[in-house]
């Protein structure tokens, strides 16, 4: 009786999802860790997790509601990839894009199609079905392997482009397809195949119309801040965006992926002082639900059934990805600006993704529904697709891109918000230190002095995307924000650390001002310049006047960087060997041999120098800013 009593109860839905989300998690992080992509990992868990192996994730105890929560998170994961194009730089590339998600598309569904009919020797009616399901690409894999790669920013926006609007053409070709299909089984009349260019259409009509409508709708809802309080834009937004979608599907059938896909699009590229709180909420939604449904679909295939397609199965993903795609390519790409070197590597980068298994999954079900063979096989061809091109292209995705010349060469280099004197004296010194630096301003003057000193400078201001694009903020290893003014410091901050993904930011907090906190610079995973709020305008006058210049020491023994950081006759601003010296933080520590590069107040000089010689360091040299 105790036993019983203690017994797990795997067909618990509520439990399949909770272990669905948790190891979900824990695959994405390990794979962070490991540097491959998540979905490897994902597969493999649910396969081992699943009924046919461990047992304990049963994705057939949710019943009918496995469907709903596929599509409640497929809208959120399209929502939030609209989000991140940006329609300047789609416009861009429009004519290859455009290509790829019609020309290309068909291609595809063509090319996956004959495929099917000949290496698996399947019936045309699945072997179509097989062709529109590998259509897709999707962003749930591509933009994941685009930040780790880095590829140059004409390929990133094609490659990124194609995955999300791919997506949600293609799952309507697929949905669309299906129902051809069921219905030509029942009354096998050339009527219904005719019918499939209209409803196709007509469901991109309704979605596009309604996704531009709630995206706009949703845009100005948060731009006025008294209507949606501070605190709710993100789960707003969320619940306006699964609205747009079922609304959409409700108007008609299965058109909501394409409208929330609009939504997103219009959202991401509207102003909105909630926009960058809004990406980082729906980035970490998206890998939520990407881990839960990888999972629960995975856990789903029947092992016997990967098993059963043999090694036609692995022949026929072979052919998908070096035959198919390069003709897809040939075609999506015909006319471009794009070099072979970028076209090759877009022939070889098409893994597919979420949308994908969920289409598949939905597939197989309806298939089973109406009584027709080919369902299981179906998914399972899919998955193996899946498996397959995350693996293979994933892993080698970086030595392609490196053998064709198209990755982005090594992060180096910053950006510097404020020309003003402070923020040329670390100019200055990032410059002796072997830096590529640029510098940006809204000041004229300010602009003028820098370029007096030789420096790379843009007028204009740093929060925005077309300045900030110029700088090549996006290539670069830091960026610092030194202006008097903390608000545009940290909004600075925020763009660079999740726009533009730089790796290590710095912000300049002014002493006795509290509207900006450290702990609100922590949080964007940025650090205080200095180590602590200084007094910004006092030292830039200082520098201004010659009251303040800028020299060298070099440490000769390890000490700690606390007492530094309190000195108030001084302002520390580099620290390093060579070119390895970095603006000085809270997290600086001194090391033997390092070079100090410091700002001196010459009214605190003689006292400042005793303390610097009292710490183990010696003065190298001195210059003015």
């Amino acid at each position: 009786m105790i036993g019983a009593e203690m017994e797990i109860d795997f067909d618990n839905a509520s439990l399949t999802v909770a272990l669905a989300l948790a190891v979900g998690v824990l695959c994405q992080s390990l794979a962070r860790h490991l540097r491959i992509p998540g979905i490897v990992l994902l597969l493999a868990a649910g396969v081992l997790l699943g009924p046919d192996l461990v047992g304990v994730v049963r994705p057939d105890a949710l019943g009918e509601t496995l469907q709903s929560l596929v599509g409640f998170a497929v809208a959120v994961i399209l929502f939030e990839g609209g989000m991140n194009l940006n329609v300047r730089r789609l416009r861009r590339e429009a004519r290859s894009i455009r290509r790829l998600v019609t020309l290309g598309a068909l291609v595809t569904l063509v090319g996956g199609a004959v495929t099917a009919r000949l290496v698996l020797r399947w019936d045309w009616t699945p072997s179509l079905l097989f062709g529109a399901l590998v259509i897709v690409t999707g962003p749930t894999v591509i933009t994941p392997l685009l930040r780790r790669i880095r590829v140059n920013p004409k390929v990133a926006t094609v490659l990124e482009a194609e995955g999300v609007l791919g997506d949600a053409i293609g799952a309507l070709v697929a949905v669309v397809a299906l129902e051809i299909a069921l219905e030509i089984a029942v009354n096998p009349t050339l009527g219904n195949l005719a019918r499939a260019p209209t409803d196709l259409f007509a469901r991109l009509g309704v979605g596009c119309v309604l996704g531009l409508a709630g995206g706009l709708l949703i845009s100005l809802l948060l731009h006025r801040r008294r209507i949606v309080p501070e605190g709710l834009e993100n789960v707003f937004t969320l619940s306006q965006a699964l609205l747009v979608y079922q609304v959409s599907g409700a108007v008609m059938h299965e058109s909501g992926v394409v409208a929330v896909t609009v939504a997103g699009i219009v959202v991401g590229n509207r102003e909105s002082h909630a926009l960058e709180d809004l990406k980082e909420f729906k980035e970490q939604l998206t890998n939520l639900f990407i881990g839960m449904l990888f999972v629960l679909l995975a856990a789903d295939i029947r092992v016997e059934e990967v098993r059963a397609l043999g090694e036609r199965g692995i022949w026929a993903v072979v052919a998908l990805m070096v035959v198919v795609r390069p003709l897809n390519i040939l075609v999506g790409t015909s006319g471009s600006g794009l070099s072979a070197r970028e076209k090759g590597f877009l022939c070889w980068m098409a893994p597919r993704g979420i949308v994908a298994a969920a289409v598949a999954s939905l597939f197989a079900e309806s298939l089973e529904r109406a009584g027709l063979p080919g369902g299981a096989e179906l998914r399972a061809m899919v998955f193996l697709v899946i498996a397959v091109t995350v693996t293979v292209q994933g892993l080698s995705g970086g030595f392609v891109a490196r053998l064709l010349g198209v990755a982005r060469r090594k992060k180096e280099g910053y950006v510097i918000l404020g020309a003003g004197d402070l923020g040329r004296a670390f100019a200055a010194a990032l410059r002796d230190a072997g830096g590529d630096v640029v510098l940006l301003d809204s000041n004229p003057d300010a602009c003028r002095a820098a370029q007096d000193a030789g420096f790379r400078v843009l007028h204009g201001s740093g929060l925005t995307e077309a300045i900030l694009l110029r700088a090549g903020i996006d290539g670069k290893a830091g960026a610092l924000a030194v202006t008097p003014n903390d608000e545009v410091n940290l909004l600075f901050a925020r763009l660079a650390r999740h726009t533009y993904r730089v790796d290590r930011v710095w912000v300049g907090l002014r002493k006795g001002h509290v509207s900006v906190t450290p702990e609100m610079v922590s949080k964007l995973g940025a650090t205080v310049l200095f180590g602590r709020p200084r007094h910004l305008d006092l030292w830039a006058l200082r520098l201004e006047r010659g009251l303040a210049g800028v020299e060298s020491w070099t440490a000769g023994a390890s000490t700690d960087t606390g007492d530094l950081i309190a000195q108030l006759g001084l302002l520390p601003l580099l620290l390093g060997k060579g070119a390895s010296r970095v603006p000085v933080d809270g997290n600086t520590r001194i090391r033997k041999g390092d070079e100090l590069v410091v700002a001196v107040f010459e009214e605190k000089r003689p006292e400042t120098e005793a303390w610097l010689e009292g710490a183990g360091l010696a003065r190298v040299g001195s210059s003015e800013s």
